[in-house]
């Protein structure tokens, strides 16, 4: 089963908040959403004598995403610390979120997600850097943190996420670098939420930042738990490709799915693309990949996956992909049950000529009259009589 569905609240909705978009996105016939968790806004502060023996999970109205005991604080600090008691002297680092208020909310926007059926993802903030810097890795592993703790307690499938630049020496360096760094997150994903959370890597548009097709393909394959994000309009811009080949297409998504494990998490929009890594994502109609062959595409294989619109017309868009999957399905379903074309008639034989001398139209009987042999003679007529021959003066001769 594919799933579709818009890569934030739907543009239409009236609410703002997690439900509203939820309850929306149902309404339109979708099954899936990514949650947006783009800005990172947080404050760090003294626990309160009220908050001494809760749970940051318990807390009212305050999303509490990490909380220290005092000293330096770890890159990765153990998870349980979330759903511990709070001891004395400690500070708890405070998350604003327009989405969500606290983790009560968070809670029931899981319930009415099952409840209707809709799947739903989260999106790591956009700017990650794990190679520049000793303070940007440090700052990236905290936002990973902090998107996972979000997306546990949301009920999310997958947490998807960019791996940021290169950073300094080859591409080589950087993918050891980058494969380090996410078999730790990795492994404090699996303390968090034994596993159930799957780490999705999507690919980059721009050459200067990490993330070629071949690179995340690999990382999914070597490390458990990390799944490929076919981002199919960031690789047409970095590959400078339409995709119109069925076959290179056919490969292309045969190659996500088996890195997945068998199922497709794919990140569609159109794309205009002017030169290696100078591309602008536009409305589906619009781009320079179309969606009528990745729906066929999809449709000719028994796929299950999720396939997320980020163009700019946000539900309108996952509608319109909705649609064309299920025409492609249905002309699949129409050629495989086809009822089969009926054997043509044989063709009569001539009949054989008569037999005797002469043509054809000898050999037909004569209509029998008087007399044996002959044919009956037509009545003669008054029209049939021929006319008197008029004398040379013009009368006609006297009878004697």
């Amino acid at each position: 089963m594919i799933r579709f569905g818009p890569a934030g609240i739907p543009l239409s909705c009236k609410g703002r908040t997690l439900r509203d978009g939820i309850s929306d996105i149902h309404s339109l016939g979708l099954t899936a959403m990514e949650v947006q968790f783009i800005k990172v806004n947080t404050h760090t502060r003294p626990v309160t004598d009220e908050e001494i023996g809760k749970r940051p999970y318990d807390l009212p109205g305050e999303l509490v995403v990490e909380v220290t005991s005092g000293g330096k604080a770890e890159l990765l600090p153990d998870p349980s610390a979330l759903t511990q008691p709070i001891p004395k002297k400690a500070n708890a680092t405070v998350l604003s979120w327009f989405l969500a208020k606290s983790y009560a909310d968070l809670q029931q926007a899981r319930v009415l997600s099952r409840a209707v059926d809709v799947h739903v993802a989260l999106h790591a903030p956009y700017y990650v850097d794990f190679a520049t810097s000793t303070a940007a890795r440090e700052r990236t592993f905290r936002q990973f943190r902090w998107a996972a703790a979000l997306a546990s307690a949301l009920g999310a499938e997958t947490m998807v996420g960019h791996l940021g630049f290169y950073g300094p020496g080859d591409h080589a360096a950087a993918y050891d670098r980058t494969r380090e760094d996410l078999k730790e997150i990795r492994r404090w994903l699996d303390r968090l939420d034994q596993g159930s959370l799957k780490l999705g890597i999507e690919p980059s548009g721009h050459p200067e930042v990490f993330g070629t097709r071949e690179e995340i393909l690999a990382l999914a394959k070597e490390i458990k738990g990390v799944v490929p994000v076919l981002n199919l309009a960031h690789i047409a811009a970095r590959e400078n490709k339409k995709f119109e080949d069925r076959t290179e297409l056919h490969q292309l998504v045969d190659d996500f799915v088996e890195a997945s494990r068998g199922s497709l998490y794919m990140n569609f929009s159109g794309v205009e693309f002017y030169g290696q890594g100078d591309f602008r994502l536009t409305p589906i109609k619009r781009g320079a990949v179309h969606f009528d062959h990745v729906a066929e595409v999809l449709a000719e294989r028994e796929y299950d996956g999720t396939v997320i619109s980020s163009s700019p017309l946000l539900e309108h868009d996952a509608m319109y992909m909705k649609l064309l999957y299920e025409r492609a399905l249905a002309k699949r379903f129409a050629r495989k049950h086809a009822p089969p074309t009926p054997a043509a008639a044989p063709a009569e034989k001539p009949a054989p000529p008569a037999k005797g001398k002469g043509t054809a139209a000898k050999a037909r009987a004569p209509t029998k009259g008087k007399g044996k042999g002959k044919a009956a003679a037509a009545p003669a007529t008054r029209s049939s009589k021929p006319p008197a021959k008029p004398r040379p003066n013009g009368t006609h001769a006297r009878k004697r």
